[in-house]
């Protein structure tokens, strides 16, 4: 959902030639499958495409890919860190940070609630593009 929503909010800003903007799981269990359909139908009620994105296992070698790797929660940080060797760049944030209340993003695995995870997910996005905006 990430991905897709950064998407959306970067090309409404005509910036898409700013951002490489891609999402990796910490886990091989959905490598290859396309968006989870209750994720896809949430996206898509907000006017949000993402025909075409398969998922995909973050790499050892993502880490010198990219500038930030944003983490959902603790538990993908701690994967993050144990599948690229740790962050001597200090890439590895979370979602939340830079919004006002901070915290994870609500897990939709655990609760079904995809509406909940695309508040916390577009909340977090629009942060950080402020943040990056700012620097």
């Amino acid at each position: 959902m990430a991905e897709c929503i950064m998407k959306d909010l970067v090309k409404k800003l005509g910036l898409e030639d700013e951002f490489a903007i891609a999402s990796r799981g910490t886990s091989n269990d959905e490598v290859g499958n396309p968006v989870y359909p209750p994720a896809k139908a949430e996206l898509e009620k907000h006017g949000i495409n993402c025909a075409g994105k398969i998922a995909a296992q973050l790499r050892a070698e993502d880490y010198g890919r990219y500038d930030l790797l944003i983490a959902m929660d603790q538990r993908n940080v701690r994967a993050i860190m144990r599948i690229t060797g740790g962050d001597p760049e200090g890439k590895v944030r979370t979602m939340m940070e830079h919004t006002a209340r901070g915290g994870e993003v609500d897990d939709p695995w655990n609760t079904g609630r995809f509406d909940i995870a695309y508040r916390d997910i577009r909340e977090g996005c629009e942060s950080w593009l402020n943040t990056l905006a700012a620097r």
